[in-house]
């Protein structure tokens, strides 16, 4: 892929940016983009990951940009979105993606993890909302669609950390969607219930569901896609996307 941008009628503008693309429900967002003709922005910690996301999406001729950073570095977020815009072109969505799961009971849990959770899973998407904003105001165009979790409206024992988190995430969606409405920008909180992805591989969860009864990603991708791509009178602010088999 070329290091310049290409240029293309503004009418046809359609770039979007997923943070944590390089797996699980990111990595298959960014499929249904691209297969949709979005230019995407791949963004994510793992470089060898990332690119390997890249490089898939680009076989399936898609026009990606793998950016590698971590979106708690808030200070470097707006050089993000200007390098985005530079060779992409005007972004119109955002997808906050990226998260981390933790389980342990409330009273285990340290205020340094506390804090990490809430960082990644409330405070990043805030943060990185606050620099597409802008630009999408003044183009009175944009939808951000932030990927909660249906632990934001039901509690979990040992799951409090998460829980807050996501459930500060749905406040901030809903809050913004009123902020924002009038300027042409849409909102989104999507709330899928149990994903089968790599967050139940982490060492920081300790859950033993049966992941064959969870959503797939790429199903929740699909609902991603719609929502992106309903017209602009339009907009899906909120969805709870649960398995059809009775699990969470």
């Amino acid at each position: 892929m070329s290091e310049d941008r290409i240029d293309h009628p503004p009418e046809h503008e359609k770039v979007a940016l997923v943070t944590g693309a390089s797996s699980g429900i990111g990595r298959a967002i960014a499929r249904q983009l691209v297969k949709e003709g979005f230019r995407v922005a791949l963004v994510a910690r793992q470089a060898e990951r990332l690119d390997e996301v890249a490089g898939e999406l680009q076989a399936l001729g898609g026009e990606v940009l793998p950016l590698v950073q971590d979106l708690t570095e808030f200070d470097r977020l707006a050089g993000l979105v200007e390098t985005i815009e530079q060779k992409l072109g005007p972004l119109s969505v955002l997808v906050n993606n990226a998260g981390m799961g933790y389980t342990g009971s409330l009273v285990e849990t340290s205020v340094s993890d506390w804090q990490r959770v809430l960082t990644l899973n409330l405070t990043a998407p805030f943060a990185l909302t606050r620099e597409v904003l802008g630009p999408m105001r003044a183009r009175r165009r944009g939808t951000i669609v932030n990927m909660v979790s249906i632990a934001a409206q039901r509690a979990f024992p040992d799951w409090g950390a998460y829980c807050a988190s996501k459930s500060g995430l749905l406040a901030f969606s809903r809050t913004l969607a009123q902020e924002v409405r009038n300027d042409g920008i849409r909102v989104s909180a999507i709330c899928p219930g149990s994903v089968d992805t790599a967050l139940w591989d982490s060492d920081l969860v300790n859950a033993n569901f049966d992941r064959t009864r969870m959503l797939q990603a790429d199903t929740v991708a699909q609902l991603v896609l719609m929502t992106v791509t309903l017209p602009e009178s339009a907009v899906l602010e909120e969805a709870v996307l649960m398995p059809g088999f009775g699990a969470f």
